[in-house]
């Protein structure tokens, strides 16, 4: 059974917001390069950290759109000058990458910090501020 089907029931209007956020996040979910953790931190705090061992600060880029968190890598052709032929066993990947994950509402990036190959993106959900609305009541006649 295709997991979109129950969206296309007549019975759920309006849900294809959320049907285009579980698409986005089974995508994400099927990529596997780089490697990640995601560390619960307390508080509603996370922290996803990426393996981007050779990668420099100027070569990563991490943006938040439409509440997805896309980390992108990108290699300099070459590879510092060195040509395929000078490796006699390549184990590193020289590729670029791009990451994605899907946040929840209120989720924000509070940092994200590049140290010994790792790349940590803070993420929190700080407190909805309590807002109380006092509604008017009208009189009619």
């Amino acid at each position: 059974m295709n997991r979109s089907l129950i969206f296309d029931s007549p019975f759920l209007l309006g849900f294809e917001h959320t049907r285009s956020l579980i698409e986005r996040a089974a995508k994400a979910a099927a990529e596997s390069y780089p490697p990640y953790n995601v560390e619960d931190r307390g508080d509603g705090a996370l922290r996803i950290t990426l393996a981007v061992a050779g990668f420099s600060p100027d070569q990563l880029r991490v943006t938040v759109e439409d509440r997805q968190l896309v980390i992108a890598g990108r290699r300099d052709a070459g590879g510092a000058g060195r040509s395929e032929d000078a490796f006699l066993h390549r184990g590193i990947a020289a590729r670029g990458f791009v990451r994605s994950f899907v946040l929840a509402d209120g989720m924000v990036v509070e940092a994200a910090t590049l140290e010994h190959g790792l790349l940590h993106i803070d993420l929190a959900r700080p407190e909805p501020e309590k807002q109380v609305l006092s509604i008017p009541i009208r009189t009619v006649g």
